[in-house]
């Protein structure tokens, strides 16, 4: 039926917006290193497997108290995509690029989102080398 098609298109539109602002929320310094908006989003769950190899737990990733610093990555993010994969999931994938002086490290990302009763929070995410 055209009209739940538009709906669907509508709302999954939403949900794209919706994760592209909570991802790229997590590389700008306001929000990343604001310890209230990373406890909303986080999930109690959370687990990241970092860009570096190693593996974090959400209260290794939540910034300290007072905690700020800078972030010089490459928004909007590149290669942004969100794969739903339930009503409940979904996937978002991308590439990220920070500047350290002259450097840029690059990587491919993966978030997995879970809508809860407060929102969309993560669960999950992943970083990987390119270069």
């Amino acid at each position: 039926r055209p009209g739940r098609r538009r709906e669907r298109a509508v709302r999954r539109d939403d949900i794209d917006e919706t994760l592209r602002q909570l991802e790229e929320s997590l590389w700008r310094a306001e929000t990343r290193f604001d310890r209230s908006h990373m406890e909303q989003i986080l999930a109690e769950d959370f687990c990241e497997f970092g860009r570096s190899g190693r593996t974090y737990g959400r209260a290794e990733v939540l910034p300290a108290p007072g905690e700020t610093g800078e972030i010089d990555a490459t928004l909007p993010l590149p290669g942004f995509q969100v794969r739903v994969l339930s009503a409940e999931i979904a996937q978002v994938i991308y590439v990220s690029g920070v500047r350290h002086g002259d450097t840029v490290e690059t990587g491919n990302r993966s978030s997995i989102w879970r809508r809860e009763a407060a929102g969309w929070r993560l669960c999950f995410h992943q970083g990987t080398p390119t270069g």
